[in-house]
């Protein structure tokens, strides 16, 4: 379970290294007591011993030299006078590794030298022995501290990485709350069930709207599309009526037209309702054959605008997606075209992977094309729709990672890119 070993992980490591920082410190700090006592402390008593002594000598000569266990004097006259491998010593501090580890210390007084000769490596022995049992009882005691902190702290934490893991095990499309309830075991951790009970409470408010937001989309897809048909169907019957003036003929013909668009509106918001795209059957389809009926309806919708109509195919581009997303998204950007030019031409362009939307409109100044996408936008010239087309472009084409992209100038047109990653090509 990849929470667990994040969190176990990342807590196991903290205190691993917490327990090497000890153990560092508690080595350096051993051997630093160990310098200070063979270097400083055995110095400073080598001096002393050898004040004391000179000090002797001068209430009587024939003083006895200092001969202890780890401590051996030499004077030359005085017993069996100083070894040949210690007179070539000058005064001070002489450490010495062979044939013993020794330190020997040399002062001069009156052209008399004394050379205390003490046993160093017996300071080692002890250092060893005084040295490693308490550092090894003191690293077993934090060792053992810290495995005991780790168990607590893996059973404090234990609670959050199973609530994790039943996050994880959440079916989005539908949630089940009782992963949550009282039988989830963390009634003894107030946090932890707090944060239970909030989960719970969440999962089920998710479940609540997203049942409203089903029931609405069914109920919208029934009664408004029902209105609408019934409001073309009329407009037609009208249309064919004998006796028909001009002026009601064109007052139908905008009614049929709004009933038109407000289907397709609805189309679109029903489908950016939807949960998932999932929810949403994809089929093949044909970028060719859908670009050619919208533009051959819209000759019906605007036949005295007399623009010139160019469809550029350079292969048969087929999207893997559903076909009122990829009817909504070209549909919006073309009847754009069209509603905001008046004569000219609209040109599209159908290459592998691309459609390319241009007219020969009075283009956009580039703040009015950086607002292009905000909700009710229309522009300086008000024309078209209600200003929410090309939100729904942009809604779709991020939802399907579709990218598009607006090139714009004053007087020269306005050119829509709209690109397909996932495409085939027929």
């Amino acid at each position: 379970m990849a929470v667990e070993h994040g969190l176990t992980r990342r807590l196991g490591r903290e205190l691993l290294l917490q327990a090497v920082y000890i153990s560092i410190a508690v080595l350096v700090g051993i051997y630093v007591v160990a310098i200070l006592l063979k270097d400083v402390l055995i110095e400073q008593a080598l001096t002393g011993e050898a004040n004391y002594y000179w000090e002797r000598v001068d209430e009587n000569p024939a003083a006895v030299l200092p001969d202890t266990l780890n401590l051996t004097a030499y004077r030359e006259g005085f017993g069996i006078g100083v070894p040949l491998d210690l007179r070539p010593l000058e005064p001070g501090y002489h450490h010495r590794k062979t044939p013993r580890e020794t330190l020997t210390y040399v002062t001069e007084r009156d052209g008399q030298r004394l050379y205390l000769v003490f046993e160093s490596g017996q300071v080692n022995d002890l250092v060893t022995t005084f040295g490693i049992v308490p550092l090894a009882i003191a690293l077993t005691v934090i060792y053992l501290s810290l495995f005991s902190a780790y168990r607590v702290s893996r059973r404090a934490v234990s609670p959050l990485i199973d609530l994790a893991s039943r996050v994880k095990r959440l079916d989005p499309t539908q949630p089940d709350a009782r992963l949550f309830g009282e039988s989830s075991g963390y009634q003894k951790d107030d946090e932890a069930r707090t944060l239970a009970e909030a989960l719970e409470g969440l999962v089920n408010r998710v479940v609540e709207f997203a049942e409203r937001e089903r029931r609405f989309t069914r109920d919208a897809s029934h009664e408004l599309r029902t209105p609408l048909t019934v409001i073309n169907i009329a407009a037609g019957r009208l249309l064919r009526a004998p006796g028909l003036g001009d002026a009601d003929r064109e007052s139908l013909m905008r009614i049929k037209n709004s009933a038109r668009d407000m289907e397709q509106l609805t189309s679109a918001f029903l489908l950016l309702a939807r949960e998932s795209n999932s929810t949403l059957e994809k089929e093949l389809v044909n970028v060719n054959e859908l670009v050619q009926a919208e533009l051959d309806r819209s000759k019906v919708i605007h036949p005295d605008k007399g623009l010139m109509f160019n469809v550029d195919e350079q292969c048969v581009l087929l999207v893997p997606a559903p076909g009122k997303v990829v009817e909504s998204v070209i549909g919006n950007l073309l009847r754009n075209a069209l509603a905001y030019t008046d004569e000219g031409s609209v040109s599209v362009h159908i290459s592998p992977g691309r459609v390319i939307i241009e007219d020969t409109g009075p283009g956009m100044a580039p703040e009015e094309v950086e607002q292009l996408f905000q909700p009710y936008f229309r522009g300086q010239r008000r024309r078209g729709g209600f200003g929410v087309g090309l939100t729904i472009v942009k809604r779709l084409t991020d939802r399907f990672e579709w990218p598009v992209s607006i090139e714009s100038e004053p007087g020269q047109g306005t050119r829509v890119s709209v690109e397909f990653p996932d495409h085939q090509i027929g």
